[in-house]
């Protein structure tokens, strides 16, 4: 083909690639992934060589690229393929998928921020000074100013300090006496003082047979340039974390590059800090990538990585598009987190997207997980991936001791409060006595759930959603935590105004306020989405904790999983049955993963842990084969029973999903689609529904589901997306189509 004719995908043009005719300065230049401004229709757009050199269509007259906004590709030729993929197999537009892949400020066209340095380099003579210090004043302070410098001084913070005039600088560099010099402003996230407590020593551990064993066998993949899967399982405290450094050392010291994918962005200062101590003898840089970034922050780790000047990013799902040149390993840590999953268009699941992209590159993808996701532990015992276990804790260290509190006991021969079990209050004792370290595990944040009239049953619900508000005392108002309306508490009942209102079940604000009746002196830091809203203040804490300035660590998921501190000994895991309450056939996989991983934060260090679990159903099977730690006993249970259902992973679960603001105008739509889908496709797949979902209102849109359990998810949306193009046009109804959906509510 001749270099004349490239494909772009602008990304305010549908779903689609266009042509366009390249001029003949940009034929020798031009890069598949590069951003390119062309014309559309009466306007101009911004977007991505798709291909080049491209097929010219048949007998089309071609408007013309018309110009280059980066020499640097922002899409490495993988990452389109992926790309393309993902709009395939999630069934939504190119575009849509983009907007995902690429941050807003590359996709805008902005610029790398240059900062202005300047030089001394002719100062004048003593007396050519005396006489400008009369003349122009300001420009020998600016002489003075660089004179003493070491190195070159920035432009506007001197001026800005100094309070001298842009004229009095101009005058210098262009008499010759000063030099100015342009240079990238890398704004670096976690470079900061918090860093400090988040590093470890570069040294390492020595491996222990299972980490080397687990290594090699990574490494032959590695090795062989060809694309493998393997599925880490290894207890908590296993020592993976250094599994994944050895990995990724060899990576980088072979001229690779690597992605290391956590779930939330709780976990990403531990893992940099560590990598960051690790990597520093080889020179390699390691940026980061998540929502909670600047702008700023975001474009430069993006170009930082385009250019090839950073080796390894750690980040939440979407750094699996990280533009790494020849990237070689993936790793997915705590790969069973629901966190991985997008929950709106395009809705992937960035484990999938991982292995999707090792298997472009021919690279290896390592899956790390004490608990795996069943579809991950399937994918293992079949041989799909390849499954390397660690069954022992770094050093022989114990397991923690796992005692369960039946709570309904408890409140049965126990006086006062029953938020914090005496056994669980008697270990928090101890621990502050002997000056160790607790954390306390609730998720429900707020003061309490709901209330409830004892004279007339009104229970207030959000007037947005169907779910009760819930009391936030340090404001006293009552909020939903769906939609986030909130109003003032309400000290009367709305429905009878009757004094007598009562406010139900508690958060952790209210078991903050217990602990600080019980142990007034205790030093406790509370982390959950209502705390924690300031840029960096959760790292703070995190870092205070480490260095034991808070006796106790109260929190949401936000402390579940993946944080390492050795002087906790006492882990209390306040209400264990929250999540067996979901309406959803995971909610025994998502307890006993909570469970275990809670559990795993107790006895990292010398100290032996203990766990305390309260529970008002001790007998259920996931608290049960918690208490073993018998993940292989749970995992043979749960899949049984999901076969017997025909539930992920026995097949592949897609949630389709009505909503709008006329109730029965979306429940006429859902069920007029199920009947003509099984009309004009029978037997295609089996169809659950449509049926309320268990969340049947949200921001004043009535919900409505339909699941389609399918073995092949590539002909169930070539049968339905057509369809649902000719006849799904009511602008009252959207619907949304979830391909392995992780939320069923």
């Amino acid at each position: 083909m001749e270099p004349g004719v490239a494909e772009v995908v602008p990304f305010d043009g549908g779903a689609r690639a266009y042509s366009y005719s390249v001029p003949a300065a940009l034929k020798a230049v031009l890069q598949v992934g590069q951003l390119v401004r062309v014309p559309l229709g009466g306007r101009t757009s911004i977007g991505v060589v798709w291909k080049y050199p491209a097929e010219p269509p048949p007998a089309a007259k071609l408007r013309s690229v018309m110009v280059l906004e980066h020499e640097q590709p922002v899409m490495t030729p993988d990452c389109c393929k992926l790309a393309e993929w993902m709009a395939g197999y999630y069934g939504c537009g190119l575009n849509s998928v983009l907007e995902t892949v690429l941050p807003a400020a590359i996709r805008k066209g902005v610029r790398p921020v240059l900062r202005r340095l300047l030089t001394l380099i002719a100062p004048p003579e003593a007396e050519a000074l005396a006489k400008l210090r009369k003349k122009a004043p300001r420009q020998a302070q600016v002489i003075d100013y660089l004179a003493g410098q070491k190195d070159p001084a920035d432009r506007a913070k001197m001026v800005d300090g100094l309070g001298v005039s842009q004229p009095a600088v101009d005058a210098l560099i262009k008499a010759g006496t000063v030099k100015e010099d342009a240079s990238v402003l890398w704004r670096v996230a976690y470079d900061d003082p918090y860093a400090e407590g988040e590093t470890i020593p570069s040294a390492g551990h020595t491996l222990n047979p299972e980490q080397v064993a687990a290594v090699t066998s990574v490494t032959q993949t590695l090795d062989s340039k060809a694309f493998r899967a393997h599925l880490l399982h290894g207890v908590t405290g296993s020592g993976k974390t250094e599994v994944y450094v050895a990995l990724i050392r060899k990576v980088v010291a072979e001229g690779g590059s690597a992605i290391f994918l956590v779930p939330e962005v709780a976990l990403t200062p531990q893992t940099v800090g560590r990598l960051r101590s690790r990597l520093a003898d080889l020179g390699a840089k390691v940026v980061v990538w998540h929502s909670h970034l600047s702008a700023g922050e975001r474009f430069d780790a993006w170009m930082a990585m385009s250019l090839g000047q950073a080796r390894v990013v750690v980040g939440a799902r979407s750094a699996v598009f990280a533009p790494l040149p020849n990237l070689r390993l993936i790793v997915v840590d705590e790969e069973h987190e629901p966190s991985f999953k997008q929950g709106e268009t395009p809705m992937y699941h960035g484990r999938d997207v991982a292995v999707m992209r090792a298997s472009i590159l021919g690279a290896a993808c390592v899956l790390g997980s004490a608990t795996p996701s069943l579809e991950s532990w399937k994918n293992a015992t079949a041989g799909r991936y390849a499954l390397d276990v660690m069954t022992k804790r770094v050093d022989d260290r114990p397991m923690p001791a796992f005692r369960i509190v039946d709570m309904r006991r408890e409140i049965l021969h126990s006086k006062g409060q029953h938020i914090l079990s005496r056994e669980l209050t008697d270990g928090i004792r101890a621990r502050l006595a002997r000056r160790e370290q607790s954390i306390l595990f609730l998720n429900r944040r707020g003061h309490s759930r709901s209330l409830v009239c004892p004279d007339c049953g009104e229970a207030v619900q959000c007037k947005r959603c169907s779910v009760s508000l819930t009391l936030h005392r340090t404001d006293d108002t009552a909020r939903c935590h769906l939609c986030n309306h909130q109003e003032r508490a309400p000290v009367l009942c709305p429905g009878c105004r009757s004094p007598k209102v009562r406010w139900k079940g508690f958060g952790t604000q209210k078991v903050e306020e217990t602990i600080a009746q019980l142990f007034p002196r205790a030093r406790v830091a509370r982390i959950d989405a209502d705390t924690m809203g300031k840029k960096d203040l959760f790292r703070k804490v995190l870092s205070d904790f480490r260095a034991g300035k808070y006796d106790m660590l109260l929190g949401t998921q936000m402390i579940a999983k993946g944080l390492d501190f050795p002087r906790v000994t006492l882990v209390g895991i306040i209400d264990a049955d929250l999540s067996l309450q979901l309406p959803d056939f995971r909610a025994a996989e998502r307890t006993f993963q909570l469970l275990t991983q809670v559990a795993g934060r107790a006895g990292r260090g010398d100290l032996e842990g203990v766990v305390v679990v309260q529970s008002f159903q001790p007998a259920s099977d996931p608290i049960q084969f918690a208490k073993r730690l018998d993940f292989h006993g749970f995992a043979a249970a749960e899949l049984e029973k999901r076969a017997e259902f025909g539930y992920p992973p026995d097949r592949h679960l897609v949630r389709h999903v009505f909503r709008g603001r006329n109730a029965e105008k979306v429940n006429f739509v859902a069920a007029a689609w199920v009947k003509e889908l099984e009309r004009l496709h029978p037997g295609l797949c089996e169809i659950r529904g449509p049926a309320p979902c268990p969340f049947e209102k949200v921001q004043d849109q009535h919900r409505v589901h339909v699941w389609y359990l399918v073995t092949g998810v590539k002909s169930l949306l070539a049968a339905i997306l057509p369809l649902r193009a000719k006849i799904l046009g009511d602008e009252d109804v959207i619907d949304v189509i979830d391909v392995d959906a992780q939320d069923c509510a």
